[in-house]
């Protein structure tokens, strides 16, 4: 099934980064939100970005006019009946994504995709509140979804092969360069980073070297744009700490323990780049 249209449950941050992808691809956008605001937000926030885009002639005016045209906003979930796929991307919670894909699955035809944009809820436990298991997957974008090349595609246990093949010749469409990814705690990358970070936070509590030193030597040494414990700043402290509780509550091994500190933060209120304050001051 050729997915010519997509509809977005979400015009944050990720949602408004899909759209602008989807456009800029050529594929028709349905974005939806609770609220006008967040809608009229989310398509303000896509045109600025096209700006920036063209400001650095990556982008035409007339392309950029062409990309809006697609991207139709609405409050209302009936507007998504139109679409082949529809993305979930609202805020990371487990009880907010089951009480909307519920919502969407008794609206949209049997045939119609849904994905979800988690980046650490179970795509099987998230199917299984649809009616349309072998329909449902996961499209783990990442932030900022317009220049990031990444696209985890997260098969849950009854994703049938159509829906996969199809989902993936979106994320190329998009100029995207998908993997694709078993059902399983934090997928591939989240899995990886997020206990490298917490291994970096044991490191700066040990007192091996300064939080800089740190960064600086994983940047040099390993080739990376930013170091662990700035970026844990960046994604957030209160997030990264969810996450390895998830772990190790998951997979019950202690390698997944969260390192003392990052907890101690944390408590602090000591969050990272949203409170001004974390490893770094912002």
């Amino acid at each position: 099934m050729a997915i010519q249209t997509v509809g977005i449950i979400g015009a944050g941050t990720m949602g408004n980064g899909i759209a602008q992808a989807c456009a800029v691809a050529g594929v028709n956008v349905i974005m939806v939100d609770i609220a006008q605001a967040a809608v009229d937000k989310g398509v303000a926030t896509v045109s600025g970005s096209l700006d920036r885009l063209i400001k650095k002639e990556k982008l035409t005016e007339a392309q950029k006019t062409a990309a809006l045209a697609l991207i139709k906003g609405s409050t209302d979930y009936a507007e998504l009946k139109g679409a082949q796929l529809v993305i979930e991307a609202a805020t990371e919670n487990h009880a907010l994504k089951l009480k909307i894909l519920k919502q969407v699955d008794e609206l949209l035809a049997p045939e119609v995709i849904i994905a979800s944009n988690t980046s650490s809820i179970s795509i099987t436990q998230l199917a299984a509140a649809t009616s349309r298991a072998d329909r449902f997957i996961g499209m783990h974008f990442f932030n900022p979804v317009p220049m990031m090349a990444l696209v985890e595609i997260i098969r849950g246990y009854l994703t049938s092969d159509a829906t996969h093949d199809a989902v993936k010749e979106l994320a190329v469409k998009l100029g995207k360069s998908p993997i694709t990814v078993k059902n399983a705690p934090g997928f591939v990358v989240n899995r990886i980073l997020v206990p490298m970070i917490n291994e970096a936070f044991f490191v700066l509590a040990e007192g091996l070297a300064t939080a800089e030193d740190i960064d600086d030597g994983m940047k040099l040494g390993c080739n990376q744009p930013i170091g662990p414990l700035a970026l844990a700043d960046m994604i957030g402290l209160d997030v990264c700490l969810a996450v390895m509780e998830v772990y190790l509550e998951q997979f019950g091994d202690s390698k997944y323990r969260p390192c003392p500190l990052l907890k101690e933060m944390v408590a602090a209120g000591q969050l990272g780049r949203k409170t001004k304050r974390g490893v770094y001051a912002y």
